[in-house]
């Protein structure tokens, strides 16, 4: 396929098919660059009522860096990995102190601060600055790997570089904010991962995938590793309307989030059991100390089994200082949490 044509038709496109979202109609590099890191792992809907309430609380990215790094997290609770919130908040303070609160206009220099790859930068670069450099994400690598044809896996080095090649070939110079916008719309709401639109699809006398009809095929991805099984028991400890909670120190999931004391084990063990062997739980039994069903909670390469132990018998906490303090509801409610521990407390009607 020519690739003046396939970039002028896919801008034609967007124009005429392209969906009213708020970070649509603006240059502001800030915007952009929040859009974009709430919606890498995250789709459109959910992470529309993200970028209103964070535009609402933070409207600069100097009002950002000046919030306490919990209050941030806590507005992002619920659209996981928190790495991303933490790394929003790094590069805010260092676009605020190093920058003087003004997005750098260079790719490269953007592709330098916390939290942003190629992707972001490539996004901002060009949205924002106007810059001829393509964004490639998964999108894109879904709707090129189909119209040329490319079955050399994306999640490969030398995918990677053939397909950011062959989009940097394709962007145009006097669009680039479209172009770009316009190939990830098209893989967004039309040639999807199933049941594409090849009917209708303004590519399909010379899409590749199409001709072949491939479309299940491509694009090739490499197998993931096996996900990692973990099996957690929370324990539960209230006191009045209070309960016990910790925040998380160390560098694992959810760093920096508050939740229960915690016993790890690598297989499924029974409560008895459970209350035999931990110091914490020495003198209870089941008559004070119940366990809740199995909670599973899907990360991207673990699973997590968890039961919550709820105790109520307090006075036999064998406590060393480090289990953390006890919370009333109203200050919890306030806490950044898991999405685990908001699913607990929401079943268990703590707040009502």
């Amino acid at each position: 396929m020519d690739k003046r044509y396939f970039s002028k038709k896919i801008v034609e496109w967007y124009l005429e098919n392209k969906r009213n979202l708020p970070w649509r109609d603006t240059t502001d590099p800030y915007k952009i660059w929040l859009s974009e890191i709430i919606l890498q792992q995250t789709r459109v809907n959910q992470g529309l009522p993200y970028y209103s309430r964070f535009i609402s609380r933070y409207p600069d990215v100097n009002k950002l860096a000046d919030a306490p790094e919990q209050e941030v997290l806590r507005l992002w609770q619920g659209l996981g990995y928190y790495t991303r919130a933490r790394n929003l908040h790094k590069c805010a303070k260092k676009i605020k102190n190093d920058f003087k609160g003004v997005f750098p206009p260079s790719f490269g220099q953007l592709k330098n601060l916390p939290g942003i790859g190629d992707y972001t930068a490539a996004a901002i670069a060009s949205f924002s600055f106007g810059q001829q450099v393509a964004v490639v994400d998964g999108n894109v690598f879904r709707v090129l790997s189909r119209i040329f044809g490319i079955s050399i896996p994306i999640n490969s080095t030398e995918g990677k570089k053939v397909f950011t090649l062959l989009a940097n070939k394709l962007i145009p110079k006097d669009t680039p904010d479209l172009f770009n916008q316009a190939i990830m719309e098209f893989g967004a709401t039309y040639c999807l991962p199933s049941n594409p639109g090849c009917v209708d699809c303004i590519f399909k006398q010379s899409c590749k995938a199409s001709l072949h009809s491939s479309q299940s095929l491509l694009p090739v991805k490499l197998k993931p590793k096996a996900s990692r099984k973990r099996y957690f028991h929370y324990l539960v400890f209230i006191k009045g309307k209070s309960l016990l909670m910790k925040r998380r120190q160390q560098k694992d999931i959810w760093f920096g989030l508050f939740d229960f004391p915690l016993i790890e084990n690598t297989r499924p063990v029974s409560l008895k059991k459970l209350l035999e062997k931990n110091r914490l739980l020495i003198g209870l039994n089941s008559e004070n100390a119940t366990a809740t069903e199995t909670y599973k909670h899907i990360l991207t390469h673990q699973t997590i089994y968890c039961k919550f132990v709820i105790i109520r018998c307090v006075d036999q906490l064998k406590s060393t200082g480090n289990e953390g303090e006890f919370y009333s509801l109203r200050k919890i409610s306030r806490l950044p949490k898991p999405a685990l521990i908001s699913r607990f407390l929401d079943d268990y009607s703590f707040y009502s």
